[in-house]
This record gives C-alpha cells, structure tokens and sequence, in this order.
C-alpha cells in the first residue's frame, strides 16, 4: 500500500505564511513528479504547483511568486506559501505519480490539508 501524508494546514491572516509538507510511505520502487492541488469550496480541483525528479517546478499563474515547491529527498514535498490571500483559501492535496515495487504506475493522492486565509 503506498500513501501520502499531508501536514501543516491552518488558519492564518492576509499577508501570513504557512508551510505544508508531503510524506510519501508504503511499498514504493520510485516516484516520479511530486505536486500540491487546490480545492476551494464549490469549485473543482487545480494545480497549484509540481516538482519533477529532475527539479523542474511549474506554478499556477495565481501563485507565481508567491509559493515555492520543493523537495530534499525522493519522499518528501513541501509547498511553502507566503503573502497568503483570502482567494488562497482551500483543501490542499499532495499529489504523486508512484512507481510500486511490483512496478505498477500509480496516481495518488493525500486526504487533503485544510487552509484557511482571514481578510
């Protein structure tokens, strides 16, 4: 079983900074691109930002700037956020495109880390 965990969601005010970090575990042989996904309420799902094995970062347009991705080891994706804005305001996701050790391509997915940005 291979899973991702995510952690640091909060409240915070406008202009404020939070750091969510990614665990990856389970019976895992490699994980290629590692990613962070955006849910505000009554809208679907979007990227926000992903970091390939080689290091390349892509950003949504609306984060540009203002969120970095990064990761320090093959398992472990962190998003730090910074000049934080009500519209940031989502159920954050860690995403990952997982390699079993029986070499199964996988898509999965965390259980979602809650932000909340007040004016």
């Amino acid at each position: 079983q291979v899973q991702l965990v995510e952690s640091g969601g909060g409240l915070v005010q406008a202009g404020g900074s939070l750091r969510l970090s990614c665990v990856a575990s389970g019976s895992i042989w490699s994980i290629n691109r590692m990613g962070w996904y955006r849910q505000a309420p009554g809208k679907q799902r979007d990227l926000v930002a992903v970091v390939t094995t080689g290091g390349n970062t892509s950003y949504a347009d609306s984060v540009k700037g203002r969120f970095t991705i990064s990761r320090d080891n093959t398992k472990n994706v962190y998003l730090q956020m910074n000049s934080l804005n009500p519209d940031d305001t989502a159920v954050y996701y860690c995403n990952a495109g997982i390699v079993s050790i029986i070499r199964r391509s996988l898509e999965v997915w965390g259980q979602g880390t809650l932000v909340t940005v007040s004016p």
